[in-house]
This record gives structure tokens, sequence and C-alpha cells, in this order.
């Protein structure tokens, strides 16, 4: 990505094919997670495509999200689920997973990666994981 051209996240990765992809290869790990798949309903599609449309917005994509929702308010969003560190962290992990088998290259992965580590530290919202 240059800072000259302002090439978005979003461009650089390949676009709404490519978040489509991040989102089918993330979220069968998500539902397969012994410590989020239970966070998740079993009928994930909506889900799906509610991720899809916030990656989108939240790369720099058309702002898909919140012409559908409203602002995005994630943290509010994610209050009523117990969000603990160390789900946090299996978070990151199940995203990281995804990228690397949709073949996203390494200097974007990371990108991407440190893009999401915000977000997914601001929803805890616990220390309690009776997981653990």
């Amino acid at each position: 990505m240059s800072e000259t051209n302002h090439t978005t996240i979003y461009e650089a990765i390949g676009g709404e094919r490519t978040i489509r992809r991040i989102v089918e290869a993330f979220y069968p790990r998500v539902q397969a997670h012994p410590d989020l798949g239970p966070l998740f309903p079993e009928d994930i599609m909506p889900v799906m495509e509610k991720q899809f449309m916030f990656l989108t917005q939240f790369f720099g994509g058309p702002s898909l999200f919140s012409d559908m929702y409203g602002h995005p308010m994630m943290r509010g969003r994610h209050m009523p689920f117990p969000i603990t560190p160390k789900r946090a962290n299996a978070w990151l992990s199940c995203m990281g997973a995804a990228l690397e088998e949709i073949g996203l290259d390494p200097t974007l992965r990371r990108v991407v990666l440190e893009r999401l580590q915000g977000p997914a530290y601001h929803f805890v919202n616990t220390e309690d994981d009776t997981t653990e």
C-alpha cells in the first residue's frame, strides 16, 4: 500500500471478492473453535453477511454496513456476549489462518491483522473466562 496513491486496504487486498473469500474461510474456523463457536448462532449465514459488509466498510470500501444498519457501534453490538482476552486472541488467530488459507500476501496479512487488533481487543468486556 502506497501512501502516495492513497490505496485503501480494501483496494490493496482485492476488494469485494477477497473480502468474501476471507469471510468464507474465517467462519468455519470460528464455528469449530471451542471458545468462539458457542457464541454464534447455528445459522451463521446472516452473521457472515454482516461481517462481509462490515469488513468492506472497515477496510475502506463502500459503506455497506452503515447503509443497511446505521453506525456500526461494534462494541455495543458485542456487549451481550462475554468477550474475553482469550476469545479476542482466538478470533484474531482464526482470522490469521483464514487470511493465510486464501493466500493473501504476507505483508497485507500483517496489515489486515494489525488493523483488526484494535477492535478485537476493544470488544473485550470481561476477564472472566470459565472455559480456561
